[in-house]
């Protein structure tokens, strides 16, 4: 037999009441709680106005980081920034040095520029302290040397030395060792002996070319000479002068000297001009001592000097030139004035030329110097060698006693 079901049921609820019920609730705290930014402005109204202080916070962010690095890293960091302020100072310290070194090279050489002076090593401090200097390096300019200038000294002293009272006050300084060279340049020598308008160049390693003009009784004579660059003892250049020679246009060439080859002799132009010159051929012909040192028999030159023809052949002939080239005429313008006037020559040249010794020209042309002999120690030339710029000559010294009067 089936039990029966029984149902059982509960009261009914409107959903809509328990809305309402909840206007009372939670939900209206929440709808109606104070905003903080609304009791924020509601505060600042009733508290007086003041500034922003921006920097407070990034102090003590500042301070903060710093707090916290490791005492390892700041003891580093300071000591970069103590190691930095003490190479600041020691390099105030060495430029200081050259300068008074500088000024101090200029007086007692008695120059007319303060050298350049170059202090190496590091720390500058510690050497002075220990009064020992590991290298020194001097660049004088234009320094006069008999009657040239030198373009350039260069010298490095090594372990000098120093006699200091004090970190303050340097005294003088002793140089054991020292190097360097010596710049003579072609452009110093060509302006300085530049009156006789002469350029000089190189040829080869130690020789020097001279090419220029040289004024002589109102004419410009065309020089040329070779000097060539050897070492007069340990502290002197010299030059030996030779191919010295002067041409008076195409007519003539002076080479100083009292050998045969030497003197004033026509030029090979000039000797041929005289198959075309039959006057200034004559001349020459009608005088006996002419004639014999021209070994032409008598009988042809009295034909020459009849026929126009047998002058022509017979001063065109390669014998008559070479002949006529050997004659010295300075030797004949002392016996016969006239002749040479004849042949184009001015008197007065004549006059002049002989005055014109070898010693007269090579002085002109003298390239040599000396250094000046050191108070104390050596101060020697080691090596002579031409270069394209000029003259570079290497010294040594030793014992040098610097700045002590």
């Amino acid at each position: 037999m089936r039990t029966p079901h029984r149902i059982t049921t509960q009261p009914y609820t409107n959903p809509y009441e328990e809305l309402a019920a909840l206007d009372d609730g939670p939900l209206d705290e929440f709808l109606h709680e104070d905003i903080p930014e609304e009791r924020d402005e509601a505060a600042a109204q009733d508290d007086p106005w003041a500034p922003p202080n921006h920097r407070r916070g990034s102090r003590h962010r500042r301070r903060g980081r710093f707090a916290g690095l490791p005492l390892a890293l700041k003891a580093v960091v300071g000591l970069v920034v103590l190691a930095a302020f003490l190479t600041l100072a020691d390099r105030w310290a060495l430029l200081y040095a050259e300068r008074r070194a500088a000024d101090t090279l200029k007086d007692r050489m008695h120059l007319a520029a303060a050298p350049e002076v170059e202090i190496d090593g590091f720390p500058f401090l510690t050497q002075l302290a220990d009064e020992r200097l590991d290298s020194v390096k001097v660049t004088v300019p234009d320094v006069a040397a008999d009657r040239v200038s030198l373009a350039q000294v260069t010298a490095t002293a090594r372990n000098v030395r120093l006699d200091t009272d004090g970190l303050a006050s340097v005294r003088g300084a002793d140089v054991p060792e020292l190097e360097g060279d010596v710049l003579l340049s072609f452009a110093d020598l060509n302006r300085e002996l530049g009156a006789s308008q002469v350029t000089f160049t190189g040829e080869g390693h130690d020789r020097v070319r001279a090419r220029g003009t040289l004024p002589v009784a109102g004419h410009d004579l065309r020089l040329r000479a070779e000097a060539q660059i050897v070492r007069e003892g340990d502290r002197g250049i010299a030059t030996h002068i030779g191919g010295m020679r002067l041409d008076v246009g195409d007519l003539a060439t002076y080479r100083p000297g009292v050998r045969a080859s030497e003197g004033l002799h026509l030029s090979r132009r000039s000797v041929a001009r005289l198959a075309q010159e039959s006057r200034k051929a004559k001349a020459l012909l009608s005088i006996p001592s002419v004639v014999r040192r021209l070994g032409v028999p008598d009988s042809v030159v009295r034909e020459a000097l009849r026929n126009e023809s047998k002058l022509t052949e017979l001063t065109g002939t390669p014998r008559f030139a070479h002949r006529a080239m050997k004659l010295n005429l300075i030797d004949l313008a002392l016996d016969h004035p006239g002749l040479l006037k004849r042949l184009g020559f001015d008197p007065a040249l004549l006059d002049a030329l002989p005055r014109l010794t070898r010693p007269v020209l090579a002085d002109q042309l003298s390239l040599g110097f000396r250094l000046p002999e050191p108070p104390s120690g050596q101060l020697r030339l080691r090596d002579v060698r031409v270069e394209k710029d000029g003259i570079r000559v290497r010294l040594e010294g030793a014992g040098l006693a610097v700045g002590r009067k």
